[in-house]
């Protein structure tokens, strides 16, 4: 485990290193930072977060968290368009497995990138800029390109939101799922495949008491409903600052409202929504004994080659499972087979068993720069089809 606390260190190491991986902040599921190798965290370069205002971009370090940039930001009158459930999760991490929030019209964060910098297997350093060739491919890379130390992300103006949480919405209302999913600036449905509760971020109050026949929580609420709610963000309606309503919970407290975990999520065209959510209502009593929740949102199309998101308006479902194993894979290939109709591609971060193609532009893209397979490991050698 390497912490180095300058580019030049950095960059001498990567040189030197046989296999090398980079850690973000420790928040996926699977082996995807695993190495045999060396792994390094930039935990100890050089703090960064340079603002431009005319341009309206940040630069930001990899390791910086969202939770740490968001208030720095809204000091200066910026905002991100989108976060994740959770602030404290890298920049650089999140970006690199195409972690979203939720929102018809917000993309997922690795489509805020106009400029990222690695450093390659040679140990130099590569610059990209939205619209040169390879940028595309480099965003959401999965760490199979170089190590990236530094992002440039989009802003636009800070804004506030308001947080609703409505119970007791029927499966009939499915129906009515494209209305629900953008009737805020951004939408979520917890569901055990039984029970269902909408969160809801919008800038206006929110007035219709029998909102698609659903009742208002009279108290902060815990997206899991057994949890207390101290540790989520602002809810019944009061207005906050963007990054203070976006997540669902709260920077000051630790990043995991239940503890012990396994998490799973499939992205799906827009389109097959309402049958795929139908096809996992019908086995809800195969996966409610291994689940603590589900999550639905909704994410724009991006054009980032590895992204799930790629061309595609989707729907994400994300599953937190209790933390054993064993009990649960049966159910996630259950999941994945039940999904598979409905062209389901997974967040890189996340637990599954299907792979889906790998698209050619990216696979070159890999091999030309890392031949060696320098940043390889198990993960991507499947992904790249070696």
């Amino acid at each position: 485990m390497h912490h180095p606390t300058s580019l030049d260190e950095l960059q001498r190491l990567v040189a030197a290193s046989a296999r090398v991986r980079a850690l973000g902040s420790g928040h996926s599921f699977n082996h995807v930072a695993d190495t045999d190798g060396d792994l390094v965290v930039l935990d100890r370069m050089p703090g960064q977060v340079e603002i431009d205002s005319d341009a309206a971009t940040v630069r930001v370090g990899a390791r910086t968290t969202y939770a740490t940039l968001a208030p720095r930001l809204h000091q200066a009158g910026f905002a991100l368009a989108n976060l994740a459930s959770l602030p404290h999760i890298s920049v650089g991490g999140s970006v690199a497995t195409g972690t979203h929030g939720s929102g018809d019209a917000v993309r997922g964060l690795a489509a805020a990138v106009s400029g990222i910098e690695l450093v390659t297997a040679d140990g130099s350093l590569l610059s990209l800029a939205r619209g040169d060739a390879d940028f595309p491919g480099a965003v959401v890379s999965v760490g199979a390109l170089g190590v990236v130390t530094s992002l440039t992300l989009d802003l636009v103006p800070a804004f506030e939101l308001r947080q609703y949480v409505r119970e007791g919405l029927s499966q009939d209302a499915l129906e009515h799922f494209d209305e629900i999913m953008s009737s805020g600036y951004s939408v979520s449905l917890f569901t055990d495949y039984r029970d269902t509760r909408v969160w809801l971020k919008c800038s206006e109050e929110l007035t219709d008491p029998d909102w698609y026949g659903t009742t208002p929580a009279d108290a902060p609420r815990h997206p899991l409903p057994a949890m207390p709610a101290d540790s989520c963000t602002g809810q019944l309606g009061v207005p906050g600052a963007w990054y203070e309503r976006l997540p669902h919970f709260r920077a000051d407290y630790p990043p995991s409202g239940a503890g012990d975990e396994l998490q799973s999520e499939l992205l799906l065209p827009r389109r097959h929504a309402v049958e795929a959510l139908r096809a996992l209502f019908a086995i809800g009593d195969r996966i409610r004994p291994v689940l603590q929740i589900s999550e639905v949102r909704s994410i724009a199309a991006d054009d980032l080659w590895l992204s799930p998101f790629n061309g595609r308006e989707s729907i994400g479902v994300h599953f937190t499972w209790v933390k054993d194993v064993a009990a649960v894979m049966p159910v996630l290939e259950l999941v994945e087979e039940t999904l598979a109709p409905f062209e389901p591609i997974p967040h890189w971060g996340k637990l599954f068993t299907r792979w889906p193609e790998c698209p050619g532009d990216f696979r070159e893209l890999a091999r030309r720069l890392d031949p060696a397979g320098k940043f390889g490991n198990d993960f991507t050698r499947v992904l790249l089809g070696e």
